[in-house]
């Protein structure tokens, strides 16, 4: 259901106080006025606390800026006067015992009445009195077809080829209808028209906007499928993917991919797995800490998750990486934050289950047994690959991207297979410190890193399969008993298992 047709819904079945959080006050007055005009149409009155009421219905006196004046005004009026009533900022009152209690009387008595009262402000915050008779309207940033729209509206007297304007509105994604008028402003006064080197302004532009989210990351990568060492199955199935977000895809009838789950020890290469999906899909990164989402005011952690996943959605198609899950989620039972946890991890499952839009969302976990059970259910993600220790081979092929990236003229000087074969247990994060404590070694001696010094690194480092030994062992057999895909070819657990 769209915007428009939940708040003629909510308007229509004499809903009383609405809440509607937004930075886009603008552009939700418009489609508020819009919204007014279907059916029987009412007017539109929008109160604030400098202002009052800018359009007084009926002429009657003008309006008050007090917030308890301004509601006593909405009672007073006769009972058939239809009208919605547009209380700007007026979150900020809503702790007010006078306001508060107001408001609860008018959610009574409106249910009769032919009005609404619609609170909009930047964000949700709502006291635990008022919980009940608020209800609480999602606006969602400009869809395509609206940017696409305002766009050729701004460029009315320079029409933009069909391809340029297909970028803009691609980049534009999860920006506001004021900051994509910002942005094109800024570019016609540079350059007197729009270029397409533009897009990359409108790209620094939407950099800023997530940033000032203090919610998500946009993040830039460069990271490549072949800079994973090993793990072949896991980049087989991605490859096989590539084209999973394509018109061509959808007209086969495949729907999008949802996402995956990679469990397991830490320095395995999930991070570099999430970033290197987003630059071979050529999609944008957006990089979620989860404990962002949590704030210490009521309704704020609710408001924050459902702000992050309008964005995601915003800018789809696009990569959501949710590092460190299992951090994020473990122990909900034990907070103690009245049940704060438990909302924001149900509305996080219920999204991953039920949404329809190409947001793809690789999440890590290093502790699965951390993990509710109810994330690891079929249906959240696509698939749950395990990703473990690299075998020998893998360690090769890893010694080898990091190799051929520091010296790619001298990368047959240096015995690969000695080097996989004397660092058993190593995870590639591992590997890549042994090669830089090596550079130090030869810096140190005015002379390039030889093989005998990653040798010599190597043996200074106490592997993680040591130090975590228990907690490594329980990976491998959860992975063992079936409950996840390996993502690594051949059997790299009874490798593993050897060794333990």
């Amino acid at each position: 259901m769209s915007f428009q047709e939940e708040l003629g819904l909510l308007l229509r079945a004499c809903y009383p106080l609405l809440y509607i959080a937004t930075p886009e006050e603008e552009r939700l007055e418009v489609a508020i006025r819009a919204c007014a005009q279907q059916g029987n149409p009412r007017g539109v009155y929008v109160w604030d606390f400098v202002e009052g009421y800018q359009d007084n219905p009926n002429n009657a006196g003008t309006g008050q800026r007090n917030p308890l004046q301004a509601l006593e005004y909405i009672e007073k009026l006769p009972s058939n006067t239809a009208g919605i009533f547009v209380l700007r900022d007026f979150q900020r009152f809503l702790d007010d015992i006078s306001v508060a209690r107001k408001l609860r009387n008018l959610a009574r008595s409106l249910k009769a009445q032919p009005k609404n009262i619609v609170i909009v402000a930047p964000d949700l915050v709502i006291p635990t009195e008022l919980a009940e008779v608020i209800t609480v309207v999602d606006f969602p940033l400009p869809t395509p077809a609206e940017l696409r729209t305002e766009i050729k509206r701004l460029l009315a007297h320079n029409p933009l080829p069909d391809a340029l304007l297909a970028d803009l509105v691609r980049s534009a994604q999860g920006l506001s209808l004021e900051r994509v008028r910002r942005v094109l402003t800024r570019a016609i006064a540079q350059h007197g028209s729009i270029q397409p080197e533009d897009v990359e302004l409108v790209l620094t532009e939407k950099q800023q906007s997530i940033r000032q989210t203090q919610i998500l990351d946009f993040y830039p990568t460069q990271a490549q499928i072949s800079d994973i060492g090993g793990l072949d199955n896991l980049k087989d199935w991605l490859i096989r993917r590539g084209g999973a977000f394509s018109d061509r895809a959808r007209d086969y009838g495949l729907p999008y991919p949802r996402g995956l789950l990679l469990a397991g020890i830490q320095g395995t290469g999930k991070s570099l797995t999430a970033k290197a999906i987003a630059h071979h899909w050529h999609l944008p990164l957006l990089r979620l800490d989860v404990g962002r989402l949590f704030g210490g005011l009521v309704g704020e952690s609710e408001s924050r998750t459902r702000q992050m996943m309008s964005l995601a959605e915003a800018l789809a198609p696009c990569v959501l990486w949710i590092d460190e899950i299992d951090r994020a989620f473990s122990g909900m039972d034990s907070r103690g934050d009245a049940g704060t946890s438990s909302r924001v991890f149900g509305t996080v499952l219920t999204w991953l289950a039920e949404k329809t839009s190409p947001v793809f969302v690789v999440a890590t976990a290093n502790q699965i047994e951390h993990l509710p059970p109810e994330m690891l259910r079929k249906g959240r993600f696509d698939e749950i690959f395990f990703v473990g220790l690299p075998s020998q081979t893998e360690r090769e092929a890893i010694f080898r991207v990091h190799v051929q990236r520091l010296r790619p003229q001298t990368l047959t000087d240096y015995d690969l297979k000695r080097l996989a074969y004397e660092t058993p247990e190593f995870s590639g994060a591992e590997i890549e410190q042994t090669l830089i404590e090596a550079m130090h070694i030869g810096f140190s001696q005015n002379r390039d890193f030889t093989t005998d010094d990653v040798l010599a690194a190597a043996s200074q480092i106490v592997p993680l399969a040591r130090t975590a030994q228990e907690q490594i062992e329980f990976l491998q057999n959860w992975a063992a008993s079936g409950k996840a895909r390996l993502a690594s070819r051949g059997n790299p657990l009874g490798e593993q298992q050897r060794r333990s």
